[in-house]
């Protein structure tokens, strides 16, 4: 065994360690893998930096500005909410039309957007029925799982395994080459649900399992928030500039509460021409969500919530001017960063017969308190001075990450309504967008379908339009990027090319046959599939099928068959993520919302994934022969 062999085994073998421990984020360990890769010389510069212009790599990146798009302009969740509307309230037709909807959706947009479309819309189906919301999120889950293997451009490990056979000059997967296979494990993990699988479903019932879901954009009218929200300006003169937000005192001299600053950035660069000088600003305005010590400075823009009669009071003491109220806007209460919701008051908790004060709730959870709502009582609650009682409403405002972080850590206490871990996704919604966002994606979709130009021309070119004609803006395209997954496909592409280039993928390949050859392909075949959806439990499925899809491709040759059924296969499996709660963003979204253990995923994934593998196996060489 030369150096370079040892050096790449050594490099692959760290990483996978890493990506199961999780100590370092994947997008580090691939970078740090692309480092290594140059450091001992395995790959020159060029080769080992090749990954961040691949094809594959700029497709995927489109089709998230693309799938972004079709989540902020409402069309998604307009589609979605047309096809749920026939779902009923029997748990059969239920589990049939939620797993046939997102695998629709999920052909054509990311399977953790579509989850986190049609998560809100399930969770109300699942409360009009009357069934627990476990019985039904696992499907959604697998559903759109099972829906990004249907089509060329539905997941990353289809995109992968066909450029890499364009790479090697051999005819490539078109749009619809993975529907009729995905068609038929579609239409038998439909089946093992509504047998099997709904056997092992859990039924873990919630307290919010009788809580109406309200969405942030209806708090707004609930609680009358466009009457009592004001854009305050801090003069050049006020003698706030300079005071953190405590020592304000806004809050408790004027019961107004300080929700976000609005702050023009610093300049960027000064360039002179002779005696004048032209400033480089950048036209976003920086937004700040204030903690106690956030210091006011000069032109801040302050947008704040309480009476008209406390705004007045507190213009005039401190030198500040209110903006027209035309130009206040509701929806920058809600965005992709940061929100309103309800948080219910256990019957048990801790904090009953004490003040927001005494329990420091600003600074412990660093929301802020608008309301407080009592079912005994018609009007809303002065925050300030409210004792807090068993089945209070607070109506809270900060980052979704914090109220997320409450849900998660209060669970003794308080009950988050809603579902603040989609909230961020989803963002505020553009509708009078979603013609045009629709007109886009088909014109796309025909480009690839017809074979018209390539699909990373036709999904680049989308992308563009979209931000072009104003589905979102270019600070949002480069937002709804999943940029850990860009960076994760760039950076291991290069280990395919290492394992290559100093032999390895012939070595394996070479005694994956001896091995297993004498048996036939088929054996082969399920082979290449088992160890795909092993890894694709504990990896992302892009690193596994970066690593295998070589391998299974030089097998091919090895035996002197067609190379499709096995890539196919590979790129099938690697969407197979059913065992775990982490193996896929998917089943991580769904996992709090249901209430799911770890055990409830294994418990129904691996016998889904050894039945998907057997359908693969008897199916797959049929359409794609050897």
């Amino acid at each position: 065994m030369n150096l370079e062999i040892t050096y790449t085994l050594v490099i692959l073998l760290v990483a996978i360690v890493l990506f199961v421990t999780e100590w370092l984020r994947v997008d580090v360990v691939a970078l740090s893998v692309v480092v290594a890769l140059m450091l001992t010389g395995v790959l020159s510069p060029s080769e080992a930096l090749a990954g961040f212009s691949n094809s594959a790599v700029l497709t995927i990146a489109a089709l998230f500005i693309v799938g972004g798009s079709v989540m902020q302009t409402g069309l998604a969740g307009l589609i979605g909410q047309r096809i749920l509307k026939i779902a009923g309230e029997d748990e059969t037709r239920l589990i049939i039309v939620i797993m046939l909807s997102v695998a629709f959706l999920s052909g054509f947009m990311s399977d953790t957007g579509t989850v986190a479309v049609l998560l809100p819309a399930i969770i109300v189906l699942a409360s009009h029925a009357k069934i627990s919301t476990s019985r039904l999120l696992i499907p959604l889950s697998f559903g759109s799982l099972l829906g990004g293997a249907m089509t060329l451009i539905g997941t990353a490990p289809n995109i992968i395994v066909s450029d890499l056979l364009r790479n090697e000059g051999l005819e490539t997967f078109t749009f619809f080459s993975f529907t009729p296979m995905g068609l038929i494990l579609l239409v038998t993990g439909i089946i093992f649900m509504l047998t099997i699988g709904r056997k092992l479903l859990p039924n873990y019932q919630s307290i919010q399992a009788d809580l109406p879901v309200t969405k942030p954009e209806e708090l707004i009218d609930i609680y009358h928030l466009d009457e009592h929200v004001y854009y305050l300006r801090v003069e050049n003169q006020s003698a706030l500039v300079g005071l953190t937000v405590a020592k304000s005192n806004l809050r408790h001299d004027f019961h107004l509460t300080i929700m976000e600053i609005q702050r023009q950035p610093a300049p960027q660069a000064s360039i002179k021409f002779g005696t004048q000088s032209v400033v480089l600003q950048s036209e976003k305005i920086d937004v700040i969500h204030p903690e106690n010590e956030t210091i006011i400075q000069a032109n801040d823009l302050l947008l704040v919530e309480g009476n008209e009669d406390a705004v007045l009071k507190a213009m005039a003491h401190w030198n500040l001017s209110l903006l027209p109220r035309d130009l206040k806007k509701e929806s920058e209460l809600i965005s992709q960063e940061s929100g309103i919701a309800e948080i219910l008051v256990r019957p048990r908790s801790a904090f009953i017969g004490k003040t927001l004060s005494e329990i420091r709730f600003g600074n412990r959870f660093q929301l802020h308190v608008i309301s407080i709502r009592r079912q005994d009582m018609d009007d809303g609650i002065k925050p300030s001075s409210a004792v807090l009682k068993a089945g209070d409403i607070l109506l809270v405002q900060g980052l979704w990450t914090d109220i997320l972080d409450l849900k998660k850590s209060q669970r003794p206490n308080f009950v988050v309504l809603g579902q603040p871990e989609i909230e961020g996704i989803l963002g505020t919604v553009r509708h009078s967008k979603a013609p045009i966002a629709l007109f886009v994606m088909l014109g796309m979709l025909i480009l690839i379908v017809l074979n018209i130009t390539a699909v990373s021309t036709a999904s680049i070119f989308a992308a563009l339009l979209m931000v072009l004609t104003g589905c979102l803006t270019m600070d949002e395209a480069y937002e709804v990027i999943d940029w850990k997954s860009i960076v994760l496909i760039a950076g291991m592409l290069p280990m395919a090319t290492a394992l290559e280039s100093v032999g390895l993928i012939d070595n394996i390949a070479r005694t994956l046959t001896n091995t297993l050859g004498g048996a036939g392909p088929l054996v082969v075949l399920g082979s290449l599939f088992l160890i795909t959806a092993t890894f694709t439990q504990v990896l992302s499925n892009t690193a596994t099928t970066v690593i295998i899809a070589p391998i299974g491709l030089a097998t091919a040759i090895e035996l002197g068959v067609q190379p499709y059924a096995f890539l196919m296969a590979i790129a099938i499996a690697a969407s197979m993520a059913f065992a775990s709660p982490v193996a896929s963003p998917a089943n991580t979204l769904v996992m709090g919302a249901g209430h799911y253990k770890f055990s409830d995923y294994m418990k129904i994934g691996i016998p889904l994934i050894l039945l998907m593998m057997i359908i693969t196996v008897i199916v797959l060489p049929l359409i794609f022969p050897f």
